[in-house]
Formats: structure tokens, sequence, C-alpha cells
């Protein structure tokens, strides 16, 4: 059983209280709610640590949720250790240890001189431990590591894996867990007793609450500008092991280890980590004013990467999904040489002339197993069957005499005639679906043919979705003088589950920067990106833009392109957002052009460009140079015509279109009968 509700990482500190304001090496714990984010907790001792997590722990067992709990520090030691201390291999039986002889108090406590007493009662007083502080003199525990035996090994197994692993043993410096260890497993021991927890991996996870060791610093980057390292790293933590499907959170936790333990998502870091965006992904060359179309796509293309996590599907829930990793062919199609008709299999060619065999008794048929013809004979072969041993060549009934068992039939007849090679079509081991592919139903008869019966996928891109602008009112509402009906938040909505992604509602919001900027920290924590219209210039009322400002990861690009032009793109709390234009019209284009192959590629997919036609013009049009023009277009008589308005006002236009007229960025004068590229709808997945 390994289905929880409720998703909890705290980032441990052995040292002393840090006071009440934040401090970046202190305890840090964030709490996941089904998928959703809480902001994280700062706990300044590990006394308010313990009662923080006592009191979350009743409420949430309380309302019969299960509750996985993620400590970054080692919940075992290397083999041998235990049973040196305890006379027991249970690891447990250390934690009791612990809790007796640990003093801990907000301003001090006891794991040096814990530390120094183990050396001193362990083989003949060489211990493991080091590090004293600067300063004092502890007996037993060395100073440094230099000239120390240790009778154990220096790491368990999982830190040997784990890359910057730093050693159990080291009781103190940068990085060291040897004093969260010492301050850490009482506080464990104690909690697991007052609600029966299971610990992994060494308890069966069929409780309610659920210890597992977690390391962030396997898969979390850089934190965002402004946020404190371990706080960012347990909330993104959290959001991870909340993001996994049942089956992929099972396979992660499916270890032996009973005696030293084991760091959850180790041999799984690609999987769980997103590769962070850098703040100056969506950065403009120095003296950039205008970019044109192709420049601007090319930026996206090269700056943007995949944000989303991976999961294990059943073949049949796979549809749309894409692919995150090459899927190989587990067999071959067709998995053994058989008969492309039907008819009567021997071996080798036959020249000209009449020839006779005799025939085997029986027939070979689609799904029997293949069994064997003697040279010279002959068996009847029917379409699909796998050919028999001593066959490798069927000729057609309608060409053989059958007379009792003999038959007869007419050369020249060449070898391999009318069969089908074992691998012909794809041979076991050959890419059949490539990662970053969007998995399609002839995809799914593939895979099926080659054995897949479940693959990896990426998870669905969570796209937020929030419109701004004091103007706008719900659909439903009485639309006072000067207000208008929110038409942006449903169309992108729409758009957003026809490119197969999973829109998440962030409402509407009036233009008011509090409010945007609760809204977009909200968005940041549930989504993995955020598409706004409205505020995305750079007028007074336009908050969206000056919010992504002075997070310090906003470029305004004013692109060569009508309709449209401006577009925010930026980095909130790490997660990138486009600032669409206020303009239904202007909206949806640039979601099409712009949007919708970068949201491609931070779902894991190929960057997409969508397929267009040239085709006779059925309307005139004279274009100036210097900007790319989208038209709105429908296919009529074998023409392309064009919405009788170019106005990005005018929103009847899109639901009369099919597709879009692009006119490139060069002057031109198109008159009937001219060649122009028509880009349907479909091409764009809408």
């Amino acid at each position: 059983m390994s289905v929880f509700d409720t998703i909890v990482m705290v980032d441990w500190a052995g040292g002393n209280d840090r006071g009440p304001t934040p401090k970046k090496d202190a305890i840090w714990a964030a709490v996941n709610h089904d998928g959703v984010a809480e902001e994280p907790a700062y706990l300044r001792n590990r006394q308010v640590a313990e009662e923080w997590l006592s009191n979350l722990l009743e409420q949430e067992t309380a309302r019969k949720r299960r509750v996985m709990v993620g400590f970054d520090f080692p919940f075992g030691y290397p083999a041998g250790f235990a049973h040196a201390l305890t006379g027991s291999n249970n690891p447990i039986d250390l934690w009791h240890w612990f809790e007796e002889r640990i003093e801990d108090a907000p301003d001090r406590n006891n794991r040096f001189e814990l530390a120094g007493q183990i050396n001193r009662a362990l083989s003949h007083g060489h211990g493991p431990f080091w590090f004293c502080p600067p300063g004092q003199e502890i007996e037993g525990l060395p100073a440094t590591k230099n000239g120390y035996r240790n009778p154990f090994p220096e790491r368990r197994q999982s830190e040997a894996r784990a890359k910057g692993a730093f050693t159990c043993w080291q009781m103190g410096g940068a990085g060291a867990v040897g004093g969260q260890v010492f301050t850490g497993l009482p506080v464990l021991a104690r909690l697991r007793r007052q609600f029966h927890a299971a610990i992994w991996p060494f308890d069966a996870l069929d409780r309610e609450v659920a210890f597992v060791e977690i390391w962030p610093s396997l898969t979390v980057g850089t934190a965002p500008d402004g946020m404190i390292k371990d706080a960012w790293q347990v909330t993104e933590v959290a959001r991870q092991v909340a993001a996994l499907s049942p089956e992929r959170l099972a396979a992660m936790l499916d270890v032996t280890a009973p005696e030293e333990g084991w760091i959850f998502g180790l041999g799984f870091e690609q999987e769980l980590a997103a590769p962070p965006l850098r703040n100056d992904c969506f950065a403009l060359p120095p003296g950039v004013h205008w970019t044109l179309v192709d420049e601007a796509l090319t930026m996206l293309r090269d700056r943007l990467s995949p944000v989303t996590g991976f999961e294990t599907v059943r073949l049949g829930a796979a549809l749309g999904r894409i692919a995150a990793a090459d899927v190989r062919a587990r067999r071959s199609n067709p998995a053994l040489p058989n008969t492309a008709v039907d008819g009567y299999g021997f071996a080798g060619a036959r020249g000209e002339g009449v020839h006779e065999l005799p025939l085997m008794p029986g027939r070979a048929a689609a799904g029997d197993a293949p069994g064997e013809v003697p040279q010279g004979h002959a068996i009847r072969i029917l379409t699909g069957a796998a050919l028999p041993a001593g066959v490798d060549t069927v000729v057609l009934q309608e060409d053989v005499v059958r007379d009792g068992e003999r038959i007869r039939f007419s050369g020249p007849v060449r070898q391999a005639a009318n069969t089908r090679k074992a691998g012909e079509d794809v041979a076991v081991g050959e890419t059949v679906v490539a990662a970053g592919r969007r998995i399609t139903p002839a995809d799914l008869a593939l895979l099926s043919a080659t054995g897949s019966a479940d693959l990896d996928v990426r998870r669905p891109l969570k796209v937020g979705v929030l419109s701004t602008g004091s103007e706008l009112v719900e659909v439903g509402a009485v639309a006072a003088d000067g207000q208008v009906y929110d038409a942006n938040r449903p169309m992108l909505l729409g758009m957003i589950s026809r490119f197969g992604h999973e829109g998440v509602d962030l409402g509407r919001l009036p233009d008011h920067r509090e409010a945007i900027e609760l809204r977009l920290n909200e968005g940041a924590l549930a989504c993995d990106v955020i598409l706004t219209s409205g505020g995305a210039s750079a007028g007074d009322e336009d908050h969206v833009s000056a919010l992504l400002q002075e997070a310090g990861a906003m470029s305004l690009w004013r692109i060569a392109i009508k309709p449209g032009r401006p577009l925010a793109l930026g980095l909130w709390r790490g997660k990138p957002v486009f600032g669409l234009p206020g303009n239904p019209v202007a909206a949806m284009v640039c979601t099409l052009i712009f949007a919708r192959p970068a949201m491609d590629l931070l779902a894991g997919a190929d960057w997409s460009v969508p397929q267009g036609f040239e085709v006779p013009a059925g309307f005139s049009k004279r274009k100036k140079a210097g900007r790319r023009e989208y038209l709105r277009a429908r296919m009529r008589d074998g023409r392309a015509e064009v919405f009788a308005s170019e106005g990005s006002g005018r929103i009847s236009g899109l639901s009369w279109a099919e597709g879009l007229v692009e006119l490139p960025d060069q002057g031109m004068e198109v008159t009937p009968g001219d060649m122009v590229r028509f880009i349907p709808f479909g091409s764009f997945g809408v």
C-alpha cells in the first residue's frame, strides 16, 4: 500500500535555537495536501519541530488521511555499527539507544560528547566519529579525520551511490549529517511510538503514517532568487513526491535494506527532478527593441526544457501522453518467420516444370506452435502461421493441385516466396516510440505488437490560466457600462485541453497588485506554467509585467507580429509565465504561435512546427514590411478566404475561421490566385 494523501518534507538541523527570524540553516518543513502545496514552515529548533510534527500528524490521522513524512538524515548506519552498540542488527534498537542518551535543549545538546563516548567504548578506543568544534577538546573525538581509524565501512551502500553524499561519521562542518542523526533519531523514535508509524524500508508501509529518508539535494536544484534554499528544497521535494503516480511511488519504495536503510529516490533522480529554468531564459540581447517571429521561436526552443516528472502507465492509459524515454521493442514483429498467404509450405526454390511433393498430415495455422517438416515434404499452411522448421517457402493454394496426400504445382517458385522474415517489420530492441512523442492510436498498435504492456510517460503539464483587468466580469453576471465579459479564460483553458495539457483555472482578478501577486504565488505552487491575459504591457495598471520585472526574471518581448506585439515572459518562483495580450484575438494568436510550442517543450514533447499548405488566395491585400501577419481564414472552393475585418476586437472572426493565413515579414501585395500559406487550426492541435 503506497498511496498517501499528504506528503511532508522536513530539512533537519542539529545546532542550537536560531531565533524567531527565519534562518537558512534552521529546520524547514513543507506540506503538500493532494498535490496542493502550503507555504514552507520555519521551525526554529527541534523542540518546536517535534511539537509541530505531532500536531500535524494528529490532525491528519484524525481525518483518516495517510501521511508520508520525509527527513533528510540517515535512518541507519553502515553495517555492523548497530550490533556493536546495541547487540542487535535492528536499526530501531539503535534509535532507542540514542533516545535514552541524547540530552537536547534549544541552546545546547550533548551530541559531540556522546560521539566521543562511543568512540572510546568501541574497538579499543578507535571509533568512527570525528569533527570536534573549533576551540573545544572532547575526549575520544578527533578534531579532523586525519589519523583516526574507523572499524566500520565509511559509507552505507546507498551513500556510496549518492553523488556528493557526506559520511554519517562526520559530526559537524559544512554538509555534515552526523549531528542531525544524533538529534533526529530520538525525535523519530518518540513520534513512531505516538503514531505507530511505519519506518521505510524497515517496515511494511501499511499504516497511516510512514517515515522515509529523503535527501533533497539529489533532485532539487538552485532556489529561485530571494528564497531560502532549504525552504525551497522541502517545498519542491514534497511537490515531486506528491506528483508521483501510485505505481511509480510503489516502485521507488520497493527497496530491501533491513539494516542500513536507504535514500528514497536513489536511482530515480532524473525522473524526480525537473530541470530548473534559468532566471535569464527570456532575456533579450542588449539593444533589441523588436523581435522577429522566427527569432522569438528560436529563443524559446533553445532556452526552455522539460519541467514535468515521470510516471508509468498501462498501455490503455497512454493515449495522448508524452513518452518519457525511448521505448524499445520487447518482441520482434513478426516474432517468427511466417506465411503471408494460404498455401503449402516446403523448403527451397523450385525451377521450371511440374513439381510433386508428399503432404504432411495436419496443418499449420496462426497461433500454432511451429512443428517440423522433413526435407522433400510439404504442409498445409494458413496466413499468419509461423513457418515450421524445414519450411522457408510457400506456394499459393490457388497454384496447387492436391491429389490425396500429395500436391502438384508448376515452377518456377523462388525461395522464401510468400513468407515474412522474423523482425521484418520491427526487430527486438529497435526503438518503436522515441522520447518526446505524443502517443497516438497507431502507436498503441505498434507498442502492443512489440510487447509493451506499460510505458514511462511524462506527467501532464499543469497550465494555470489567470485573467486580469478591472473591466472584466464573469459570464452570467450583469455587466455594467464599461465592463466586458471574460472571454480569454474559457478560450485559453479550452485550447490547453486540446493541446493535451491539464488546465488549472486561476480565476479572474481586478487590477489590484497585491491580489495578483498572491494568485501568482498560489499558481506557482499548483502549476508548471502560467498563462495570464491582460496587464502584460507597460502601463500604470499592467501589474503582471511589473511584478515579473521586480522578481528579476522578466522580459517584455515586443514581437513584430500582427495581431499581438507585447508578450511578457518571465519566471515567478521558478515557474515560467506567459503574459499574453488582453485582446482575445491577439491572445489566441500569441498562444498558437508562441505558447503552444513552448508548452510542448516544457511538457517533455518535441518542439512542434505547425504544418502549413500553399494554397491560392481568395482575397486581395497590400501588406507593409516589418511584421509577420496572421489573418483569420478558412478554405472554400480550394481557396483561402480571410475574415472581412482585420480588427483584433472582432472575436466572431475566431469562430468563423478554420485556420490562419500567414503572411511573411516582408512587404507584399496579394491578389486572388496568388499562393499563400494556410495553417489549419488542426495543425496547431485545436
